[in-house]
């Protein structure tokens, strides 16, 4: 069911229609690489799931309702990074600070993005996981549950919009992503504004060729961990 808003759909319309040839490869790049990375790192994911299940109780993974194409809501899958019994209302408040832009001020006044600091929610190998960015690799299944794609906007928690100003629901014209515009262009290091500007820029500049762009782009920034909180 897609989530309850005000804002007209008109926003939710892709500024240009995509090739279904382009629609087709991108769909087929998606599971093309989902499929392989989730093969070929499959001892590592059980792994990572056991160590997870040793150092906090509680399941290896958490799911979590997030909007995705058109408003729909879909089942989010990542690694457990906080304790199983953790309160959400902390991160509820600071999202709304955050996109009212009262949020994550730096000790020079600037804007940083969506890191609680000193979080003591965060078991010790959340921490690890969400440094190297690993506790995203479960979204893959997202990806080849056609949910995701490789390449797109931020997947949002519902209480997100409760805050969000009409321009901002543009960015539910195209599938969420892993990976995207914002993650290779400072990531943490940029305001929520700015993130989803950046979101809205790639509604409008979508390309295959922009996806592979993004792709190559974040290897890098996750090997040097550039805009990681």
């Amino acid at each position: 069911m897609a989530f309850e808003q005000t804002a007209s759909t008109a926003a939710l319309e892709p500024t240009r229609s995509e090739p279904v040839a382009e629609r087709a490869l991108r769909r087929a790049l998606d599971l093309a690489v989902a499929a392989l990375v989730l093969v070929l790192a499959a001892p590592i994911l059980l792994l990572i799931a056991a160590l997870v299940r040793l150092d906090s109780r509680g399941p290896a993974i958490f799911r979590q309702r997030r909007i995705g194409l058109n408003q729909q809501q879909f089942t989010v899958h990542k690694f457990r990074t906080m304790r199983a019994e953790a309160d959400p209302t902390p991160h509820r408040d600071y999202i709304a600070q955050l996109v009212n832009g009262d949020g994550g001020r730096r000790s020079d006044g600037s804007q940083s993005l969506f890191k609680l600091t000193a979080d003591d929610r965060v078991t010790r190998i959340g921490k690890l996981l969400r440094k190297t960015s690993v506790d995203e690799l479960p979204q893959l299944w997202n990806v080849l549950r056609g949910e995701m794609s490789l390449v797109g906007p931020r997947p949002v928690v519902p209480y997100e919009l409760e805050h969000y100003a009409p321009r901002y629901f543009g960015r539910f014209a195209v599938k969420p992503g892993l990976t995207g515009l914002w993650q290779v262009s400072g990531r943490n290091e940029k305001s929520y504004t700015e993130m989803v500007e950046l979101d809205l820029e790639y509604v409008e500049r979508r390309s295959l060729g922009l996806d592979i762009s993004i792709l190559f782009k974040t290897l890098f920034v996750v090997v040097e961990r550039r805009g990681v909180a």
